[in-house]
């Protein structure tokens, strides 16, 4: 008796089955990039220019982290605080604390470009958290402030009167807690409010 051939799946039907497939994986893809989207909050939803090159980054890598947000200056009386805000980023950074630093001008006390300000940053106070190209961080005529100070004024209430003004923002973006200049990051009751956002999910 001759065995009955088997037949070999159809090109038809390959076709179909691999189109399928790959509109399922389409499908997925585009679930994942609007989950993501969705999962970065509005306050960290745009580009700032990275301090050394000026490449620009996506706060929105930062999502899901706590965030110290500080606009700095070389030659202010606060400028020794970039110890303590690069030992608070090393302590606290496996717990999902992320240090944004933001040198500006506003206040007359970052008179330098781009080099100077890394290298006294990097040489000095060994920083090694993030910053950020000199912008504008305070309300003032003739000039537009950094977005993203803007909507930390916003939900804060509160503008940088000076340099090394802190903003502290939960993981959601939805709350910003505002601390004047002269609270140093080791500070007991700036700890506790950090400790707090640490803390929540």
């Amino acid at each position: 008796m001759t065995p009955t051939p088997i037949k070999a799946p159809s090109a038809r039907r390959f076709v179909v089955g691999w189109v399928a497939r790959l509109a399922a994986g389409l499908v997925l893809l585009a679930s994942g990039t609007a989950q993501a989207a969705t999962a970065c909050p509005a306050l960290l939803n745009s580009t700032q220019p990275r301090l050394q090159d000026e490449k620009p980054i996506n706060l929105c890598e930062n999502a899901g982290k706590v965030l110290l947000v500080v606009n700095t200056a070389s030659f202010c009386g606060f400028t020794p605080q970039y110890k303590s805000l690069e030992a608070l980023h090393e302590r606290y950074r496996e717990r999902g604390l992320v240090v944004l630093g933001f040198p500006s001008n506003d206040f007359s006390q970052e008179p330098g470009g781009s080099t100077e300000i890394a290298e006294l940053c990097e040489n000095t106070f060994g920083v090694r958290f993030p910053m950020f190209a000199k912008s504008h961080v305070a309300p003032g005529a003739g000039h537009t402030v950094n977005p993203l100070f803007v909507a930390l004024q916003q939900r804060s209430g509160k503008a940088p009167a000076w340099n090394f003004h802190k903003y502290l923002v939960s993981r959601s973006g939805d709350e910003v807690i505002s601390f004047a200049s002269a609270v140093d990051p080791k500070d007991p009751a700036f700890l506790r409010d950090l400790e707090k956002l640490l803390k929540s999910k």
